[in-house]
């Protein structure tokens, strides 16, 4: 038998072993407390009438007899860790019939948690099932939305995922936001593919935004979505999980799942192998360069954007093979990453299709 003790650190587990020295007694007490047994060698009780003090003898007596059988007590106390619990018990459970609480390593549970994502938004969930459903580990659902995702959830029930019907508190506790829109999907993320992976599956037309140091979530998932209405399938970045944050995922709408990551050992070394492969390197710049409306794209086409506020560093300006700028009033000095994205997006589009 045990009991347990808990502390915030850890969980140790107490456990009462009986001696081997006492391994013939006949003694069946509690081994917690000592009392309640019948042992051989204790003396019978003495004769009442002989007493000057007949309640206070007997009060001694027992108080004696409890406390010798507690030092007397066959039990001893044995503590353990709960690694060590574990190992005690699965190499010795099957033959005493024990069970042992499973035990994950951190180090798995990190790894686990690092390889999964969590996406949200009506949208964004059933573009993603449509997609890749075998990428959903576990779902949440308001009751409002399930009859719009009742393929879903006969397809969840059918291969063994488990999915919970819950209230809008809830679902904000599983998605990590109020701004959940009544479904939460964990999933496995998907990876971000090499530079050169992606170009060995380049088709003749093909359009590659590359984003330096653009890591608002909100301003990545407008850019997904003008990808995925425009037709250009990469964005170049330094950190592939950027593009599955659930804030992106959720503000491209389901463009998201029109779109792959593309990675590289840095960022010029992408712009470059890309040049390589034959790609025009297109750099904006909001004081110089020539205008939009006079610019012509080629088929293969990368559109290189930076942050509204530093935009695009020297060496990465250097890269460029064309310099233009998004003619305006000149009222405010940029416009956003995201707006800017959507313009040059709408007019490679707009070339390749006319």
């Amino acid at each position: 038998m045990n009991d347990e003790n808990k502390s915030k650190s850890s969980k140790v587990k107490v456990m009462y072993v009986r001696g081997e020295e006492a391994s013939s007694s006949r003694s069946s007490g509690n081994p917690r407390t000592g009392k309640g047994g019948r042992s051989a060698d204790r003396k019978a009780p003495t004769d009442r009438r002989s007493s000057s003090s007949p309640r206070r003898d007997e009060a001694s007596s027992r108080r004696n007899d409890s406390s010798s059988h507690r030092n007397d007590s066959p039990w001893r106390t044995v503590s353990k860790r709960p690694t060590e619990q574990v190992e005690s018990t699965q190499a010795s459970g099957e033959e005493e019939g024990l069970t042992a609480k499973s035990y994950i390593d951190p180090e798995q549970l990190r790894r686990q948690r690092q390889e999964e994502t969590r996406v949200y938004g009506e949208n964004a969930c059933q573009a993603l099932f449509q997609s890749r459903p075998e990428a959903i580990v576990r779902a949440w659902f308001v009751q409002s939305v399930t009859p719009r995702f009742r393929e879903t959830l006969r397809w969840l029930a059918a291969n063994r995922k488990a999915y919970h019907v819950v209230d809008d508190s809830e679902l904000a506790k599983a998605a990590g936001t109020e701004h959940h829109g009544g479904v939460c999907f964990i999933i496995k993320k998907q990876t971000g593919l090499d530079v050169a992976a992606w170009l060995s599956q380049a088709a003749e037309q093909d359009c590659v935004v590359a984003l330096e140091n653009v890591g608002n979530p909100h301003n990545l998932g407008a850019i997904m979505r003008s990808c995925a209405h425009f037709g250009a399938k990469a964005i170049l970045v330094n950190d592939a999980n950027l593009l599955e944050s659930g804030a992106a995922v959720r503000t491209a709408e389901g463009g998201a799942e029109h779109v792959r990551a593309v990675t590289a050992p840095s960022f010029l070394q992408g712009l470059d192998a890309f040049r390589r492969a034959g790609y025009s390197i297109v750099t904006t710049s909001s004081h110089e360069g020539q205008p939009l409306a006079s610019t012509t794209f080629p088929a293969k086409t990368v559109f290189v954007l930076g942050q509204e506020g530093e935009g695009l560093h020297e060496d990465t300006l250097r890269q460029g093979d064309i310099s233009l700028s998004i003619g305006g009033t000149g009222n405010i000095e940029s416009l956003n990453v995201s707006v800017a994205a959507g313009i040059l997006l709408g007019e490679w589009w707009r070339q390749q299709k006319a």
